[in-house]
């Protein structure tokens, strides 16, 4: 079964800039006023602030918020892709439990954010008896090269040392997994982004090398939902 995460009713606009990493300016299509909506991603968004492409935002009625409105998509390379970086754990943890993902079935339980090594906190837990599989989960959007998705868009030294937490699980006996979710569907492989961040790009080698096991999946993205779709292929390093 696979499903579809819903997404709220989206409103369509241009983008006009991204700036301070989680605001941008939008013209909105149906009254020409240029507002100011979060974006809730971190990254650089390479490939993906283009004045004027085609955007889609959220709208919130909660009067605490200081910005109504989120930036949820983004049209490049023609094609949706989603930005919303809150996303991909909840994408995760529903494709999961659907059965969309055949490499993580079987559990009987599955926790999120649950603490582990020093000082970090693993995306998903699942347990079954004894047996113990963490998954960190990292969202993509990077596509240089057609058809090859990439991570990071940044450096992320936070994302190197997951990896070492998880290549440090495997050195205990369980199981780890780093999964990434690739919110477009236009690409058939995934790598490293070796010169955006040569730290992650040797060590999520690394981690392969010590028993962590490296799982890509691509999205079907609507202006209405987003589901995971099917997995692509990680092509690592040369040795």
């Amino acid at each position: 079964m696979r499903v579809r995460m819903q997404l709220p009713p989206l409103i369509p606009g241009r983008l006009v800039r991204r700036y301070k990493r989680f605001l941008a300016d939008i013209e909105l299509d149906e009254t020409g006023e240029t507002i100011i909506a979060h974006c809730p991603n971190p990254g650089s968004m390479l490939g993906l602030k283009a004045p004027g492409s085609r955007v889609w935002l959220s709208v919130s009625d909660n009067p605490k918020r200081k910005l109504k409105h989120t930036l949820e998509l983004i049209e490049a390379d023609g094609t949706l892709i989603g930005i919303n970086t809150n996303l991909p754990n909840k994408l995760a943890e529903e494709a999961i439990r659907a059965g969309t993902i055949p490499e993580l079935t079987g559990f009987e339980n599955l926790r999120r954010e649950v603490k582990y090594a020093a000082r970090s906190r693993v995306d998903l837990l699942l347990e079954t008896g004894g047996q113990k599989t963490f998954v960190e989960v990292k969202n993509c959007h990077l596509m240089r090269q057609p058809g090859l998705a990439e991570f990071p868009d940044s450096v992320t030294s936070r994302g190197a040392k997951h990896l070492e937490d998880l290549a440090g699980e495997v050195a205990t006996g369980h199981r780890a997994v780093m999964l990434f979710i690739v919110q477009r569907a236009d690409c058939t492989a995934f790598a490293t982004a070796a010169d955006l961040d040569p730290a992650y790009h040797a060590g999520l080698q690394a981690a392969a090398d010590a028993g962590v096991e490296v799982l890509v999946y691509d999205c079907h993205i609507s202006e209405e939902d987003i589901k995971v779709r099917k997995a692509i292929p990680w092509v690592p390093a040369p040795h």
